[in-house]
């Protein structure tokens, strides 16, 4: 468990420090980050734009990259706001997330603090075609 805690800590440090960077108000409000398998992290911001409905979550962005990069084994996944407080994933992303990361850990708030769940936790009786 304390390897977890070590890669939750680094995974919100790089997320926090991304958004922290780039924010944009109206543009860029959230960082996420992914750590696949294999050890690599992807890190976005989202975006938005001037119509509102123009808009892509910091956690797709991030699997995308990963995606492109062909490294989509997803073990953990943050997002935060600009002050660096971990914040859950939209219901768009969960489902996103489950498709890409069935096994997938996602860094959540907590009453204590951060803690990890489980996708499938987060996001249960999923839809399926």
């Amino acid at each position: 468990m304390p390897e977890n805690d070590d890669k939750k800590t680094e995974l919100i440090n790089v997320a926090s420090q991304l958004i922290a960077t780039r924010f944009k108000p109206n543009y860029h409000e959230i960082g996420a980050a992914i750590l696949t398998r294999s050890g690599q992290v992807f890190s976005a911001v989202h975006i938005e734009a001037t119509v509102g409905r123009i808009a892509v979550c910091a956690e797709a962005i991030a699997i995308g990259m990963a995606a492109t990069a062909g490294d989509t084994e997803i073990e953990m996944i943050v997002a935060v706001n600009r002050d660096g407080q971990v914040v859950s994933p939209c219901g768009m992303c969960r489902e996103l997330i489950a498709d890409y990361a069935p096994d997938a850990k996602v860094i959540v708030p907590g009453e204590a603090g951060s803690m990890l769940i489980t996708i499938n936790d987060l996001l249960p009786n999923k839809y399926h075609r």
